[in-house]
């Protein structure tokens, strides 16, 4: 069983997000909820309310408890840049880039362990 979820147009930059994804990739979810709340980056609360989206969806759709999750793949895409313009010396200006960023979380979870739940899907 595998289920993907993604926050997209998250207002940091791929760069910034992709070393606190790098810490949650392989482990299990409550490792990396765990991980995640200790962890002092900007990305870091994202990340954990995506995985726990993640992980009540998994609940709601397979009958699979959480401790038996794992995060099987993690990555962070560019999202569309919003550009604007600062001052510079002597009447110039220079371009600034905003840049976003989609998040991607993949968790799956034992085939032997699940079974998908009929008639909570609305």
């Amino acid at each position: 069983m595998e289920l993907k979820v993604a926050y997209r147009y998250a207002r940091i930059a791929p760069s910034k997000a992709r070393p606190v994804l790098e810490l949650v990739r392989g482990a299990s979810v409550d490792d990396a909820l765990n991980t995640l709340r200790l962890t002092r980056k900007r990305a870091a609360p994202m990340v954990s309310k995506l995985l726990k989206s993640a992980v009540a969806a998994a609940s709601d759709r397979f009958d699979v408890a959480s401790e038996q999750m794992v995060v099987s793949g993690a990555w962070a895409d560019p999202g569309p840049m919003r550009k604007g313009w600062f001052a510079r010396p002597r009447g110039m200006a220079a371009r600034m880039r905003y840049r976003s960023s989609h998040i991607h979380l993949v968790i799956s979870a034992p085939e032997d362990a699940t079974a998908p739940v009929q008639g909570k899907r609305r």
